[in-house]
C-alpha cells in the first residue's frame, strides 16, 4: 500500500483474477469428483437457520429499514472465498472444502436474495407516498437478484462440477494439471488481496458502528450456530466447517450490495476491514474449539 508495490487501481484487477479465474478453477476441479448423494446438507441447513436468526433479530432491533437490511446482511454474510477457502483447506483438507463449496454454491443466492427482498420492501415502505408500480418493480428486482445469484462465477463452476461428476468421467490430465495449479494459487493470492484491500481502506469515524458489526459477525453468529448444533446434538467435520464459516469476517459482496442501493457504504466498507482485523484474534479460538469439540 504505502510503498507503492501494488497501486490502488490494480486491486480491482487482482480481485478479477481471484474471482474470475482462480476461484472457478478450484471450485470446478474439487466438485468434479463429488456425487450429490454423498453430500451432507444438514449442517448447511443449520448454518442458514443461524444466519436467518441473526438477520431477523438485527431487523427487529434496528427497525424495518434499508439501513437495517444492510447491517443485517453484514452481520451474516461471510468472506467464504478469500479467507474461508484457504483457511478450511489448511485445517480440514479436501473433505472440508467439499462441505464449504456446497455452502458457497447457495450462500450468496440465499442471503443476497433475502436482503434484496427486505430492502425492496423497506424502500417501498419508506417511499410509500410515491406513485404506484412499486410492487412490480420489487419483484423484477428480486427475480434479477435470484438470477445474479445463480449466473455468477462462484455457483456456476460448482454446479458444472457436480454435473460433470455425475457422468463418471475424469478430467483429462492436460486440462486437470493447469486447473490444479490455478487452484493452488487461490489461497496465497486471495490472502494477498485481503491485505492489499485493508491497506487501502479508511475506517475513520465509522469505527464504532463497524466494530458492532464485526463483533456480531465474528462472535455472535458462530455462537448462535454452536447453540443450535448443541441443542440438536450435532457434531462432525461438516458442522465444524460451518462454524468456521460463520465466524469468518464480513464478505465483499455486502459492500457491493450497499453500493448498489447507496446505503451505509462507508460503514460497510469499514466493517469489512474491522471484522477482518478482529478475525485475526477470534478465528484461532474458533478453530481450536471446533477441532476439539466438533470435528470428531
Amino acid at each position: 500500500g504505502r510503498r507503492g508495490w501494488i497501486r490502488a487501481e490494480a486491486v480491482k484487477d487482482l480481485a478479477n483474477l481471484v474471482f474470475m479465474v482462480l476461484t472457478p478453477a478450484l471450485l470446478f476441479r474439487t466438485m468434479s469428483s463429488v456425487h450429490v448423494q454423498d453430500l451432507d446438507f444438514g449442517p448447511i441447513a443449520i448454518y442458514f437457520a443461524a444466519a436467518m436468526l441473526v438477520f431477523g433479530v438485527t431487523m427487529a432491533v434496528l427497525g424495518f429499514s434499508s439501513l437495517a437490511a444492510a447491517r443485517a446482511l453484514a452481520n451474516t454474510f461471510s468472506n467464504t472465498i478469500m479467507i474461508g477457502v484457504p483457511l478450511v483447506s489448511l485445517v480440514f483438507g479436501e473433505a472440508g472444502l467439499v462441505t464449504l463449496f456446497t455452502l458457497i454454491s447457495v450462500h450468496a443466492l440465499i442471503l443476497l436474495t433475502a436482503a434484496t427482498v427486505v430492502f425492496e420492501l423497506a424502500s417501498a415502505r419508506e417511499h410509500a407516498g410515491r406513485a404506484g408500480g412499486t410492487q412490480q418493480a420489487m419483484w423484477r428486482t428480486v427475480l434479477q437478484a435470484v438470477r445474479n445469484g445463480i449466473v455468477h462465477p462462484v455457483p456456476l463452476p460448482i454446479i458444472a462440477g457436480l454435473l460433470f461428476a455425475q457422468t463418471g468421467l475424469a478430467i483429462p490430465a492436460v486440462v486437470d494439471k493447469p486447473m490444479l495449479l490455478l487452484g493452488q494459487a487461490l489461497g496465497p493470492i486471495s490472502l494477498l488481496l485481503v491485505g492489499v484491500t485493508l491497506a487501502f481502506t479508511k475506517v475513520g469515524h465509522h469505527f464504532k458502528a463497524a466494530l458492532r458489526i464485526a463483533v456480531v459477525k465474528c462472535v455472535v453468529h458462530p455462537l448462535v450456530l454452536v447453540a443450535l448444533a448443541w441443542a440438536l446434538g450435532l457434531s462432525g467435520i461438516p458442522l465444524a466447517v460451518m462454524i468456521v464459516a460463520a465466524s469468518l469476517p464480513v464478505g465483499a459482496n455486502v459492500f457491493l450490495f450497499a453500493q448498489r442501493y447507496q446505503v451505509a457504504e462507508d460503514e460497510v466498507t469499514a466493517s469489512v476491514a474491522v471484522s477482518t482485523a478482529l478475525a485475526l484474534i477470534t478465528m484461532p479460538v474458533v478453530i481450536l474449539g471446533v477441532t476439539k469439540f466438533f470435528a470428531v
